[in-house]
């Protein structure tokens, strides 16, 4: 009889547990997620290798890019895509193109303007992004109506001074800033 009682108690407890967890299989939790979104006008500017010009030693596709026009002189031999010019007695200068793309995205803009500034001061040489000169006191305008999504190339030159030492590195950065019209 012991035994039946207690069968009987476990049965009732197992039947009581499942019951709970049957009652609790179908309660269920809602909720609600609102999102939102503005979406802003952007444009985009990378550096790419121009066919006629050096190719980027580094950062093609990109807008941190590096050209490296390796040994320059006044006279000799020039790198392949380089094109020197000399003053006879003064200076030479060095130059080749890069490719700027600049690009859009939902924006109703037509064109945008494209401005160089050098990184640090150069009392030394001459810097040209496009035909203009660029020096690091303030940015100066390389194209006032761009296109976008086409490759534009911008001669990059270097005029040096012949009282240029032999072995003087020349580096600085050009800032390139592209600006929606």
């Amino acid at each position: 009889m012991k035994k039946v009682v207690l069968l009987t108690a476990a049965a009732v407890m197992i039947m009581g547990m499942s019951s709970m967890a049957v009652a609790q299989v179908g309660n269920p939790a809602t909720g609600t997620l609102t999102v939102t979104a503005t979406v802003n006008s952007s444009i985009n500017l990378v550096f790419n290798n121009d066919a006629s010009g050096v190719p980027l030693s580094s950062g093609a596709g990109t807008n941190a890019a590096t050209l490296a026009f390796g040994n320059i002189s006044a006279f000799g031999a020039v790198a392949a895509n380089v094109t020197r010019t000399v003053v006879p007695g003064t200076s030479f200068t060095v130059s080749t193109p890069v490719d700027v793309l600049v690009t859009k995205a939902n924006s109703s803009s037509a064109n945008y303007t494209l401005k160089a500034q050098l990184g640090s001061v150069d009392a030394t040489n001459i810097w040209q992004v496009g035909g203009n000169t660029v020096t690091n006191a303030s940015a100066a305008t390389i194209t006032a109506t761009g296109a976008y999504g086409s490759n534009t190339a911008e001669a990059i030159a270097i005029t040096v001074p012949f009282s240029t030492a032999s072995g003087t590195p020349i580096n600085n950065t050009i800032n390139f800033t592209a600006t929606s019209n």
